[in-house]
């Protein structure tokens, strides 16, 4: 029987302030409650440069966090929101694939043990098709080998499109590929936001979910809904998670955007859905 001590609960860094130092963005984390930091990878130019970060800085980022105490598990890689595994445009599927290799060299480096991949098979303002799916498959497949030479676990996220838009979907290529190194990064926000029996979409992933996003959303939106704002049902999606064991990684999702200060967001997000899991979970 398991626990509220059983759990990690994580804070994704864009949650906090760009501006704020990596010492900063741990002590911040740290004093709102928060067991560790997820790293963040996504579209902008910004954040893709830390693909590129040299020896010295990636020497420099486990220091740091070793200092503060908390631990970096799991990175999201979005970068490839914007260059999609599987487009139809050879460039963005070339440019694409390098953004997934140096990731699974950086998270080695960094000692990160887990790479949510983002389920996009084609860029937003176009169609998906029969070919960018099987690009997606087998480019996945590509990425899969580099990141078992280097121990790292690649975790693909439902998401708000219709491509990858249940747990269910995700499960397709858990196993289609039959690896302990690809499970599932389930969101349940995501779930709710596009309309999915969310008991059924937890249910389907039972013994392969590698962490879990935890946010709240309304349907068709995925992003920038306060905790307690949207119609996630919490209380349910915690019974099932109980339901089916899983005492993993969660890691509560929000955006800063512009903002120069979200401590007390972060810090209230957190007494939020720790008071939530306790009707769950005894202390």
């Amino acid at each position: 029987m398991s626990n509220f001590a059983d759990f990690s609960i994580g804070l994704y860094e864009k949650a906090l302030p760009t501006a704020l130092s990596w010492q900063e963005r741990f002590e911040q984390a740290g004093r709102a409650g928060y067991d560790f930091v997820e790293f963040s990878v996504d579209d902008s130019d910004a954040r893709l440069a830390k693909l590129e970060w040299s020896d010295a800085e990636r020497s420099e980022f486990r220091i740091q966090a070793k200092a503060s105490g908390l631990f970096v598990p799991t990175m999201a890689l979005s970068g490839n929101h914007r260059f999609p595994i599987g487009s139809e445009d050879e460039a963005v599927r070339t440019h694409a694939m390098e953004i997934l290799d140096k990731a699974i060299g950086l998270a080695s480096d960094l000692g990160i043990r887990l790479i949510q991949v983002a389920g996009y098979d084609e860029l937003e303002d176009r169609p998906g098709t029969e070919r960018t799916a099987a690009r997606y498959a087998e480019n996945l497949d590509k990425s899969l080998r580099i990141a078992q030479k280097r121990g790292v676990m690649l975790a693909i996220e439902n998401m708000g499109v219709p491509f990858m838009d249940s747990i269910r979907k995700v499960m397709n290529y858990v196993e289609m590929f039959n690896t302990p190194y690809l499970q599932v990064y389930a969101d349940i926000g995501n779930s709710y936001a596009m309309g999915q029996d969310v008991e059924a979409d937890i249910e389907s992933a039972r013994g392969h979910i590698a962490a879990m996003h935890i946010k709240d959303t309304k349907p068709g939106i995925v992003r920038n809904i306060p905790f307690g704002e949207g119609t996630v049902d919490f209380p349910k999606c915690f019974r099932k998670i109980e339901n089916i064991g899983y005492t993993g990684l969660f890691v509560l999702e929000m955006w800063a955007g512009e903002r120069a200060d979200t401590f007390d967001e972060i810090k209230s997000s957190l007494e939020f859905v720790k008071n939530h899991m306790k009707t769950v979970w005894s202390d």
